[in-house]
């Protein structure tokens, strides 16, 4: 076998603290949108594998929450559980961190990568906001002195810039593997899943800080019918006053969640889809295991 004919394959993990930026990368690098993205902190909540591939190359990018300090809620917990489990189990840890920033938890997330005893790559994302622009290179020089990361790769997920230069960077660092799936995969999650993260996401974005974490959604039916796909989902709330902020005066609020999600979810299927939205109540559910469990979070 020549070097050309050499495969390689392995998982690459995108980990950093909430808010870097991982979840942008990870759409950037894929070329679709398979991961939310809000302005707000902790949106990802999952472990989400999107795959990059090309000729003699197949790249597992995981996505996980942003690994942060003080989680004292169930949920906070499971969500850095997912995420250190990912950098474990990764072939390579692509350790995110945001240009002309450093906080206690990129220091946090560091040590974390140090104990794995994993081989990482730095990846200094949001470079296109990066001001004043002068300060960028010393950015990333004090970043190499922190830790013997094998490159450090500027990004611009927005811009699309140096995607490509990371994918080169990452492949360089794989093993020699078949596929670990098949070519036309995109991700390992399904598409009731990929809905239910779509309402998720159109929930974060109207209710801003009014709901700060007690929501989840699932989706309870798809079906075909008379041609288009007809989604029952329920959104949960884990307290009986939340209720009323999610539908809005009269159902108005509930009704913009469902037109826009509905949106994406057309052009996510290439057809016709009908969305019946229920908002219910499950006391505490986010400090609650087999709640957690029973929505996929633990």
């Amino acid at each position: 076998m020549t070097s050309a004919e050499v495969f390689k394959a392995g998982f690459a993990a995108l980990v950093g603290r909430p808010n870097v930026g991982k979840s942008t990368l990870l759409n950037a690098l894929v070329g679709q949108k398979l991961s939310i993205v809000t302005p707000r902190p902790q949106t990802t909540r999952h472990r989400i594998t999107g795959l990059v591939n090309r000729p003699n190359l197949q790249i597992a990018f995981v996505d996980t929450p942003g690994l942060h300090a003080g989680a004292k809620r169930a949920l906070n917990k499971a969500m850095n559980r997912t995420a250190a489990t990912a950098l474990l189990d990764a072939d390579l840890v692509v350790f995110v961190v945001e240009a002309l920033r450093w906080t206690s938890e990129d220091e946090a997330v560091m040590q974390r990568i140090r104990d794995s005893g994993r081989a990482a790559i730095a990846v200094v994302s949001k470079v296109d906001l990066a001001k004043p622009r002068a300060a960028l290179l010393p950015f990333i020089a004090e970043l190499a002195a922190r830790h013997p990361f094998l490159a450090i790769v500027p990004v611009s997920a927005r811009r699309h810039d140096n995607i490509e230069q990371l994918v080169a960077t990452i492949a360089a660092q794989l093993p020699e593997s078949p596929p670990l799936f098949s070519e036309e995969d995109l991700t390992d999650r399904d598409l009731k899943f990929r809905i239910a993260e779509i309402i998720r996401e159109k929930l974060t974005l109207e209710l801003n800080q009014e709901v700060p974490y007690g929501i989840a959604v699932e989706v309870e039916r798809m079906a075909e019918e008379d041609e288009r796909m007809v989604v029952h989902a329920v959104i949960w709330v884990d307290r009986e006053g939340q209720k009323p902020i999610v539908i809005g005066g009269g159902g108005a609020r509930l009704k913009r969640v469902g037109t826009s999600a509905r949106r994406e979810i057309v052009a996510l299927l290439g057809g016709r889809c009908h969305l019946e939205l229920w908002v219910k109540v499950r006391e505490n559910w986010a400090d609650n295991a087999q709640a957690l469990r029973s929505l996929g979070l633990e």
